[in-house]
């Protein structure tokens, strides 16, 4: 019996010693990968007002608590869950932020992420997948109404270019494209039968692909069982949701407060740089952006945002330099305040 605890514990050791180490290999590579931008921020930084900026610190701060009350403020209604302090919730949401923007793992990571880091509360894969779609549903329509609001400004002021107008029908539809998306989730979550098929066939063609990349020599890498019992679990949270709206009303309100923040943030940058009316720019910029970022894990959010604000009117320079400052800041930031403590989650015994 202690013979078996003890390699539990090696495996333990060593699974949680290549994560470590793996974590450390990515952020290297994204500061790598960023370190253009690092030196072309610390050549204009001297251009920006440094009390501004400061004020990033605070609303960075806020925006990882209001991104932790979309979950919690839901989960609270669980009786199976546990309660969360608000200790708890910036801490967590600080972990995950770090997850998804220091570490090029895309979506699945910080799903995964959260997955581990609320199962000793309680809280299961699938109420977990749940939040996150939701999460992601809520900040889609905020980005979309947003962008309304910044195109009937924009052509109110008559601030777009003839030769930009293509911007509004793409904007629509790339818009439209993630609604439908979020739609064919809940309508396949919603129905038992559909799930079963879903499952049956996300099995199959899993397990498929694995099997033509080894070779043959791995048949099997997802249960059909485990499969169908995850997503059988959101099913019943999209059941618990419908049947219970209001549960839903104030993770709802709280997307709203972290859509905004977030284009607060490149917004603070720009008001540093002494271009506070860029705003309605950052705004449809920041929500076109958000659609690369979600069909592409990494990479093509800033692309994305700069060259729609370019597209706009903002000359080249100040639309690359408020895109690329703002990155830089959120990068510096994110791994300052949320390495040591996803560290910390990663080393947790009973997570």
């Amino acid at each position: 019996m202690a013979k078996r605890k003890s390699t539990k514990k090696r495996v333990a050791f060593s699974f949680r010693t290549v994560l470590v180490i793996l974590t450390i290999i990515l952020v290297a590579w994204v500061v790598y990968q960023n370190w253009p931008d690092i030196l072309e921020t610390l050549d204009n930084i001297n251009d920006a007002n440094i009390f501004v900026l400061l004020l990033l610190i605070p609303e960075q701060l806020f925006m990882y608590y209001t991104c932790g009350q979309i979950f919690f403020s839901y989960l609270k209604h669980r009786k199976n869950v546990k309660e969360f302090t608000d200790k708890e919730i910036l801490k967590i949401s600080t972990e995950l932020n770090f997850v998804n923007h220091a570490i090029p793992a895309g979506g699945v990571g910080g799903l995964a992420f959260l997955t581990y880091r609320l199962s000793p509360y309680g809280v299961t894969a699938g109420q977990a997948s749940f939040l996150y779609v939701f999460r992601y549903a809520v900040t889609t329509v905020i980005n979309y109404i947003q962008t309304l609001i910044a195109i009937l400004v924009l052509l109110l002021l008559h601030l777009i270019p003839h030769d930009a107008m293509w911007i509004i029908p793409v904007a629509f539809l790339m818009n439209m494209g993630v609604f439908f998306f979020l739609w064919f989730v809940v309508f396949v979550a919603s129905s038992m039968k559909r799930i079963e098929v879903f499952s049956r066939a996300i099995t199959k063609i899993t397990n498929g692909v694995v099997r033509v990349v080894t070779f043959g020599h791995k048949k099997e890498a997802l249960e059909r069982e485990k499969v169908h019992k995850y997503f059988a679990d959101i099913h019943e949270n999209v059941k618990l949701a419908k049947k219970h709206k209001k549960y839903l009303k104030k993770p709802a309100f709280w997307g709203f407060v972290y859509s905004f923040l977030e284009i607060g943030t490149y917004w603070i940058v720009a008001i540093s740089l002494g271009r506070p009316e860029l705003l309605p720019f950052i705004m449809i910029g920041e929500a076109i952006g958000s659609v690369f970022d979600g069909i592409v894990p990494y990479g093509l959010y800033e692309l994305g945002m700069a060259g729609v604000m370019i597209a706009l009117g903002v000359d080249f320079p100040t639309a690359t330099l408020v895109t690329v400052m703002t990155r830089v800041i959120m990068l510096f930031f994110t791994i300052v305040s949320g390495s040591w403590p996803y560290y910390k989650a990663i080393q947790r015994k009973d997570g």
